[in-house]
C-alpha cells in the first residue's frame, strides 16, 4: 500500500514475537482462556496432548509455556536487558534469585533490570476454582545500555492504583484512554523507572502506552521530544483505524514518524494499542537466548558466569514456586521491605 508521509511502515503481527525496534528487543501479548483451577492451582482439564515444558501451541485457547503443574515460566537466567510486565487480566506470582518475590494483577506493572544477572520466575496460578481464570499481559524486553548491562539486579513494582491514565473525549463526546506506564502524556507521567534502565536516561524520549479507543473515536497523539525518536504502535484489538488518514487493519504493528503528531480515528469496534517509543541506544546487539550483550564475546561469558555462579543462586526451593490461594497482591523486595495492597 502507499504510505503517507508519517506512516513508516505497516506489518501484519504474526506469530509471537512481535517485531520491535531499538530499543526494545522483544514483545509477546499473552491471551490464555485458561479454565477453572485445580487443587494446586494448575488448570481443572486434562494435559494429555500436550508438549509439557515448551507448551505454547494453544490448544484449547491455552497454554502451559515451561509450567508442567502450573501455567507459566519457571526458574530461568537473564542477563544485559530488562523486563516490563504489564498485567491486564489474572495474576503472576514472581521470585528471583535476589530474594524479591511478588504476586501482582490487573493493572500491575513489574520492571525487572536483570543487569549483570538475575534468575527469576513467572508463574501464573489459577486462583478461581469455580470459574475460568482469563489471563492477559504483555512481555516487554528493554535493552541496556553498555554501561549498565553489568548493573546490579534491581525489582520494581507499579502498582496499578499509582499508574495514571489520561482520559480525552472528542468533539462526538467518544473517548481515548491512554494508560501511561512509562514516559509523559498531557501531564500524566509514568513511575519512576529502575535507576540504571535506559528509561532513565533524560534524553531517552522512552514511553510504554497502552491507548483504549471507542468505536468512532479521534485522537491526536503528541509527537515525540526527540528528533532521533522511534515509535512504534502495536494495534491489537478492533477492526480498523485510520493513521493520519490511512486505513490499517487489526493485527498490524505501524511504525511512525515520531517527530510529528499523529490523527488517529477508530473504526466501529472498540480498539486497543501498544505504543513504544524511545531513542534507539544504537549500540550492537548480541543475543542468545535470555542473554543479551554487546559481543559474542560477552555471550560466552554471560554463560560462563551463569554455570559457575547461577546468579547468586535459588533460594526458593522449588522452581515454579507460587503463593497461597487467598494470598492478595504484594511484594516482597530484596531488603525486606513489604507492600501489601
Amino acid at each position: 500500500m502507499a504510505l503517507g508521509s508519517n506512516i513508516l511502515s505497516v506489518t501484519a503481527l504474526a506469530a509471537p514475537p512481535w517485531p520491535t525496534i531499538d530499543p526494545f528487543l522483544f514483545c509477546v501479548h499473552h491471551v490464555d482462556a485458561y479454565p477453572r483451577g485445580n487443587a494446586h492451582m494448575g488448570p481443572d482439564a486434562p494435559l494429555n496432548g500436550r508438549n509439557l515444558g515448551q507448551d505454547f501451541a494453544g490448544k484449547d485457547g491455552w497454554s502451559m509455556y515451561h509450567g508442567k503443574t502450573i501455567p507459566g515460566f519457571p526458574a530461568h537466567p537473564h542477563r544485559g536487558f530488562e523486563t516490563v510486565t504489564i498485567v491486564r487480566q489474572g495474576h503472576i506470582d514472581h521470585s528471583d534469585s535476589v530474594g524479591a518475590t511478588a504476586r501482582f494483577g490487573p493493572g500491575d506493572v513489574q520492571w525487572l533490570t536483570a543487569g549483570k544477572g538475575i534468575v527469576h520466575c513467572e508463574m501464573f496460578p489459577l486462583r478461581n476454582t469455580e470459574t475460568p481464570n482469563p489471563t492477559e499481559l504483555f512481555q516487554i524486553w528493554l535493552n541496556l545500555p553498555a554501561k549498565n548491562k553489568m548493573a546490579e539486579p534491581h525489582f520494581t513494582m507499579f502498582w496499578g492504583e499509582n499508574v495514571q491514565t489520561v482520559r480525552h473525549t472528542d468533539a462526538q463526546g467518544r473517548t481515548t484512554d491512554v494508560v501511561v506506564v512509562a514516559g509523559s502524556l498531557e501531564g500524566a507521567q509514568g513511575l519512576p523507572p529502575p535507576p540504571d534502565s535506559w528509561a532513565s536516561q533524560t534524553d531517552s524520549d522512552l514511553a510504554i502506552f497502552t491507548i483504549r479507543m471507542a468505536p468512532g473515536a479521534r485522537w491526536t497523539l503528541p509527537p515525540a521530544n526527540h528528533e532521533r525518536t522511534r515509535r512504534q504502535l502495536y494495534f491489537f484489538k478492533g477492526r480498523s483505524m485510520a493513521f493520519d488518514g490511512q486505513d490499517v487493519a487489526a493485527q498490524s504493528v505501524v511504525e511512525v514518524r515520531a517527530q510529528n503528531s499523529l490523527e488517529l480515528v477508530n473504526g466501529d469496534q472498540e480498539a486497543e494499542i501498544l505504543l513504544l517509543q524511545g531513542r534507539p541506544i544504537a549500540e550492537p546487539v548480541a543475543q542468545y537466548g535470555p542473554f543479551v550483550m554487546n559481543t559474542q564475546a560477552e555471550i560466552h561469558q554471560a554463560f560462563a558466569d551463569y554455570r559457575r555462579t547461577e546468579f547468586g543462586g535459588w533460594p526458593w526451593g522449588a522452581s515454579d514456586p507460587v503463593h497461597s490461594r487467598d494470598k492478595g497482591r504484594f511484594a516482597r523486595h530484596a531488603d525486606g521491605r513489604v507492600e501489601e495492597r
